[in-house]
């Protein structure tokens, strides 16, 4: 079973700098747990994710290691830094929502981000009449 993080847009006053039409409205799932794809493919992972300044810290810090480590340690001290972002990468997901007006609403439990979101709608019906409008 996993568990999931809904987040949702603010309301328009709330998100001042972002017009109304511009936001989904329809809820952001964020499973909870290592995500496998941050761990092996880093930057692009991120930049998919529109993570851009921890993107750009992200390389920073991989190159100022690469220039200050003595040549035996760069690999391990390399994959220790993948396996932080591994660890990592859904948290600063959930900053960055965070950063751009969303809001963590709700926590659900199952096996799949289809169900998560069936289980959503069926605790919040509420959500569901919102985006049928």
């Amino acid at each position: 079973m996993r568990i999931w993080t809904v987040h949702l847009p603010r309301s328009a006053r709330s998100a001042a700098r972002v017009p109304d039409a511009a936001l989904p409205r329809e809820p952001i799932l964020v499973r909870e747990g290592f995500s496998w794809g941050a761990f092996l493919f880093g930057p692009l992972w991120l930049l998919r994710h529109r993570l851009w300044l921890e993107a750009a810290a992200w390389i920073g810090l991989a190159l100022l290691l690469a220039i200050l480590v003595p040549a035996p340690w760069r690999l391990p001290v390399l994959l220790a830094l993948q396996f932080l972002l591994g660890a990592e990468a859904q948290d600063l997901r959930r900053a960055a929502l965070g950063r751009r007006g969303w809001r963590a609403a709700h926590v659900v439990a199952a096996p799949a981000e289809e169900l998560a979101l069936a289980r959503l709608f069926e605790a919040r019906p509420e959500l569901l009449r919102s985006l049928a409008a």
